[in-house]
């Protein structure tokens, strides 16, 4: 293909100015890679490896903690700016440039949130999908906080689901900042059975926590608008937005 190969981050930084990476390899490698690449200060760093364990992300917040890079991921999709550019493994057609920003745990449900924006005319400044490990990088809140600087994007859609305190930690940054541009959520799995894990590692009910109709509650209360149910993602941006 005619690509340079190099021996390491550092040195592909080095040479090419390199500032993303996007990380593919095996999960007990994951960690590693994610930690080379923050030494080598890579700004953006794209995790598509899912299930690494969770000792090895804990290892990997804490480097974090005193670097510049970015995380997303792991156990995600990626990130898009359509017509732009494309990190990970989001199919480019089915996105359009528009002014909503997407965040969300389940990559099947960031296509459904795009499909919907995009009948309504929407379209979409930048889709980030955060992760569906328990222990990720950025967060809904963080992604939100960007979305908020951003010009382009006019409104922003949560895809969230059971488990964790992602939604709740969203609601906390809305009913603090009281951000101009609205805000649509969706939560699944509002019908799953406490204990069991559905699907996503991060994704399970314990000790009373992390139910889908709580989560919804809070957001709710914080001023965030609900969507009942995937279809309605779109329909319910279009309400808010021609108030």
């Amino acid at each position: 293909m005619g690509l340079p190969v190099f021996d390491s981050v550092d040195q592909a930084v080095s040479e090419t100015g390199a500032d993303a990476s996007v990380i593919f390899v095996p999960r007990a490698e994951a960690a590693s890679a994610i930690k080379e690449a923050i030494a080598a200060g890579i700004g953006l760093i794209v995790c598509v490896t899912e299930r690494i364990p969770v000792l090895d992300m804990v290892e990997v917040k804490l480097a974090l903690e005193n670097s510049s890079s970015r995380l997303i991921g792991p156990n995600c999709p990626g990130i898009i700016t359509p017509g732009e550019c494309c990190i990970g493994i989001m199919p480019q057609e089915i996105f359009r440039r528009g002014k909503i920003g997407i965040v969300s745990r389940t990559g099947t449900l960031t296509y459904e949130a795009v499909a919907q924006t995009t009948t309504q005319n929407l379209g979409q400044s930048t889709c980030i999908g955060v992760g569906a490990d328990p222990v990720h990088g950025m967060s809904f809140s963080n992604c939100l906080e960007l979305f908020m600087d951003d010009p382009e994007t006019e409104g922003v859609v949560l895809v969230g689901e059971i488990g964790g305190g992602e939604e709740e930690d969203a609601a906390d940054y809305v009913r603090a900042n009281k951000p101009k541009k609205p805000v649509v959520a969706y939560v699944a799995g509002r019908f799953a059975p406490p204990g069991r894990r559905m699907g996503h590692a991060g994704a399970i009910v314990q000790h009373g926590s992390g139910a889908a109709d709580e989560k919804l509650e809070v957001m709710a209360s914080a001023g965030i608008h609900i969507a009942d149910s995937p279809m309605g993602i779109g329909a319910t941006m279009a309400k808010v937005l021609s108030r």
